[in-house]
């Protein structure tokens, strides 16, 4: 009988696939970097998981994004660097750090008033290593993620709309920016960058109203995607396709889905 935990099972299993002799030859050359973005699409995987509601589904991709971790960890070890026991240190120490009304004695009264401590905190650490503002936001975040990010990071020094209406007042203004670029005949960068221009100060909407930008786009990516596959099976149905319809027979499929309110539940 097997006497290890799941854990130490997990682990035993990482070391001998990166193991020189007998290891698997892929698991063997891969780094850091060359792992680094299976990390991410696992991440993304969890998510995905969790916005279906599927719990199966959701307990193996956590068991893949557990994987990642090992397999960082692994590498770190052979470096003489880390472990996966000094990972797992790092996060319990930290979490016993920043939750003082759980193991000390502060006093905490609801969950938006931890939110504010929770912050506060990660400010004081922050100040402590000599931070900037903005430092310490990975650059490897999906951009409107990293846009709220740096705006609620300014926001918390001051540098931020006196309300909502100002933010809004901004996306016009940005918006009016972007129609004078395109109409001016301006150069594909400098769209680009008005566009860019735009896009943060929509994320500061979602930010002062407390809307995840990702989530708010993933659900509309999906709503997008339901409709337009609606479009597709009732032109089906008329022995036709997309490429074979006019634009105005497609968009009449599109009113009659948003009237049926397809993918917006």
């Amino acid at each position: 009988m097997n006497s290890q935990t799941p854990i130490e099972r997990l682990r035993a299993i990482m070391a001998r696939l990166r193991d020189r002799q007998r290891g698997c030859p892929w698991d063997i050359q891969q780094t850091f970097a060359t792992i680094a973005p299976y990390t991410i699409e696992e991440a993304y995987e969890v998510a995905d998981a969790i916005a279906r509601n599927n719990l199966g589904d959701l307990r193996d991709e956590l068991g893949d994004l557990l994987f990642q971790v090992v397999f960082h960890s692994q590498m770190a070890q052979e470096q003489c660097a880390f472990n996966f026991d000094d990972v797992a240190n790092a996060i319990a120490n930290k979490m016993e750090h920043r939750h003082p009304h759980v193991f000390g004695s502060a006093t905490i009264e609801d969950a938006a008033a931890q939110t504010v401590a929770w912050e506060e905190q990660k400010r004081r650490e922050r100040s402590e290593r000599g931070s900037g503002v903005l430092d310490e936001v990975p650059v490897g975040l999906p951009a409107l993620t990293r846009a709220n990010k740096l705006g609620k990071r300014a926001a918390q020094v001051g540098f931020e709309w006196p309300d909502v209406l100002g933010a809004l007042d901004k996306v016009e203004e940005e918006f009016g920016e972007l129609r004078a670029e395109i109409r001016d005949g301006a150069t594909r960068e400098a769209i680009a960058g008005e566009i860019g221009d735009l896009l943060f100060s929509l994320v500061n909407i979602c930010r002062y109203l407390q809307i995840d930008p990702e989530g708010s786009l993933r659900r509309t990516n999906s709503k997008f995607e339901k409709r337009f596959r609606y479009i597709e099976e009732r032109l089906r149905e008329r022995g036709t396709s997309p490429d074979q319809s006019t634009l105005e027979e497609m968009d009449a499929l599109w009113d009659e889905a948003k009237q049926k309110r397809i993918g917006s539940d």
